[in-house]
């Protein structure tokens, strides 16, 4: 009894412990800050429409749903049902079933395997050469076996163990694909909404532009014809109209390839491409922008997180490397019953059963567990050092968004100076020109100068909605405040 016992406490020690270096978490960085990029304070701002002051404010949150921040019933629809409909969200879905079904199957290793079976065989047997092997009295009989097997590998050494860890952490790895796939899609909604409103802005102006092109070739053609203008003149001024012509096609083939995108990006047909439109003017610039230290940007990214698991699960398979290379325990039970008839199959006197266990040890193979533990160490080496690669990628994409913020915002305030004098420039030569102060061809030069202005300011409108899209993205998207039940019916776990 006490032997029993010390078998089983030394079972229950051994069951305790698994070879190969336990996973711990990467140290967070230190960084208090993202360099001269701004992380609090607030940016320039114009008394123009999309100029407004944006804070920074360190520390807060992001709603799952960020892209509500710029109020447009519109936009928020079109997320949505790209959410919904996008097959890169599907198959990340569908990544996410696989490997919880292959997790959920590598821990069944930490269980026996049990088995059953049936055999019916006729068979002869030589009775010149051997003796009858039954009491059948005649050389031809049916055997009839059923059985039950039992199969049981202890996890001594922990490899099992290991390979469910690796199994779970390959799990968590898609699930922050999943995530990641669900931010970069949103964004690229966002942005690609921003994009085509930016494009109808530059095409309305440039329209005007190129009319107002037109009218002044008809003024300086009429004034070859009355000799108050030369030829160069003529020529000179068909060329502008010409290059402000020019600059139409490639505007509007920039707006065809993107409402395809953003037709794409709802999982569509160009055939089927939506029908809503944007316009800068329906996009709110979001005041409040949300900072996060890098000690928690890690915490945030998903492609940081997917990187972490990543290097969790080669730390794990490093484990279960070292496990192949030591003793190998089997516990083996048979159990069942063998009749000449099968009627008989199951009566005393047929039964039969058998207990037997076993290890084995590899004494040479040339070196192969051995180069594959090495490959296992080599291949934990390269995921710290992709993440590591992650994590200074995430740091820069939020340094450069904060930076094109502040960029963004002074080229606005700039850009509505610019057009805000172009416009009062204007106005004075309209007024000079009823008066008849001015010719025609100066009014018509002032509103020139005013819609050239005002296409740079649809630009950089433009830039500011896109980087602060940009920064969401940036900092992870807030896809940790979906409610969990939401996400587990995103990903198709509801219930396991």
């Amino acid at each position: 009894m006490g032997g029993r016992a010390c078998i089983a406490g030394a079972s229950i020690l051994l069951a305790g412990c698994a070879v190969g270096p336990d996973f711990e978490r990467p140290a967070p960085p230190q960084a208090q800050n993202y360099g001269s990029a701004p992380i609090k304070g607030e940016t320039s701002s114009a008394e123009a429409s999309g100029s407004d002051t944006q804070r920074f404010v360190a520390g807060m949150d992001i709603p799952a749903q960020w892209w509500t921040l710029f109020r447009s019933p519109v936009l928020t629809r079109l997320v949505e049902e790209s959410l919904k409909a996008n097959p890169n969200i599907a198959a990340a879905q569908a990544a996410i079933r696989q490997s919880h079904e292959l997790y959920v199957a590598e821990r069944t290793s930490l269980l026996p395997m049990v088995q059953s079976g049936f055999s019916a065989t006729r068979a002869e047997y030589p009775s010149n050469s051997i003796s009858n092997p039954t009491v059948s009295p005649t050389t031809t009989y049916n055997l009839y076996t059923a059985q039950l097997s039992l199969s049981y590998v202890p996890d001594v050494f922990g490899g099992s163990r290991r390979a469910i860890e690796a199994a779970k952490a390959e799990e968590e790895a898609n699930r922050f694909e999943f995530e990641a796939t669900y931010l970069t899609l949103s964004s690229n909604v966002v942005v690609t909404a921003v994009q085509e409103a930016s494009l109808r802005g530059q095409i309305a102006a440039t329209e005007r532009l190129l009319s107002l092109q037109h009218q002044l070739t008809d003024i300086v053609r009429r004034q070859r014809e009355l000799g108050t203008a030369s030829l160069a003149d003529l020529l000179a001024q068909q060329a502008t109209e010409a290059q402000t012509a020019q600059a139409l096609p490639p505007l509007e083939k920039q707006l065809g390839q993107t409402r395809d995108a953003l037709t794409a990006l709802m999982g569509r047909l160009p055939a089927d491409e939506p029908q809503e439109t944007f316009v800068l003017d329906a996009l709110t610039l979001p005041p409040d922008l949300p900072v996060s230290l890098p000690s928690k940007l890690i915490e945030q990214r998903p492609d940081v997180r997917q990187a972490e698991e990543n290097l969790h699960a080669a730390t794990a398979n490093v484990g279960v490397a070292v496990s192949a290379m030591l003793p190998q325990f089997t516990i083996d039970a048979n159990a069942g019953s063998s009749a000449l008839n099968f009627g008989t199959l199951f009566t005393p006197g047929n039964n039969f059963w058998s207990v037997g266990s076993s290890v084995t040890q590899t004494l040479f193979d040339a070196g192969a567990l051995l180069h594959k533990k090495r490959a296992a160490d080599a291949a934990m080496d390269q995921a710290a050092a992709q993440y590591r690669a992650v994590v200074i990628q995430a740091c820069q994409n939020v340094a450069d968004t904060l930076r094109a913020l502040k960029s963004d915002a002074d080229a606005l305030k700039a850009g509505a100076a610019a057009e805000a004098a172009a416009k009062a420039s204007y106005d004075l030569a309209e007024r000079q020109f009823k008066l008849g102060a001015i010719s025609f061809v100066t009014l018509l030069n002032a509103e020139q100068a005013y819609r050239q202005a005002e296409i740079a300011f649809v630009q950089v409108r433009a830039n500011r909605l896109a980087d602060t899209a940009g920064l969401f993205q940036a900092l992870g998207g807030g896809w940790w405040n979906r409610i969990e039940e939401a996400r587990n019916d995103e990903t198709g776990l509801t219930g396991k």
